[in-house]
């Protein structure tokens, strides 16, 4: 095998990066998606509902039109990262939150059916950042 460069193998073939989106962290996915709540912040946002009142395979199915989740799905920095849609399992995964932390921004027994979007954004960097100790008594407390 012979070594070539960038540019020699140019003139031979199509070299195209693998992504035109670099790899982002987990807290760089978080603070993209509060940035996107955050741009629109009047902008009502629905809530899902008593996410902790359902069992996992039923809460990692639901999704509600428009939600924090949909403002994440609508970006395609995030959808090209590999989001692949806007369930509530699916921005789990993605964004590797734990249950409580998911719930405590997008289920409707914090805010009724909607909410701001800047609402969301607020909430959204309080749970995922602060003190990491109380973030896992939380999560402790809620199982």
């Amino acid at each position: 095998m012979k070594h070539q460069t960038v540019n020699q193998l140019q003139n031979i073939a199509e070299v195209e990066p693998l992504s035109t989106y670099p790899i982002m962290t987990r807290q760089q996915r978080i603070e993209r998606w509060a940035k996107l709540l955050a741009e629109h912040p009047e902008r009502r946002l629905g809530a899902l509902t008593g996410t902790e009142h359902l069992k996992r395979e039923a809460r990692d199915t639901v999704r509600c039109e428009g939600s924090p989740i949909t403002v994440a799905f609508e970006d395609p920095v995030l959808r090209a990262l590999g989001l692949k849609d806007d369930t509530y399992g699916e921005a789990k995964r993605f964004f590797e939150l734990t249950d409580w932390q998911l719930h405590d921004v997008v289920c409707s027994c914090h805010v009724g059916t909607t909410m701001r979007g800047q609402w969301a954004a607020a909430r959204l960097r309080r749970t995922t950042g602060g003190n990491r100790f109380f973030n896992w008594l939380r999560e402790r407390m809620w199982h």
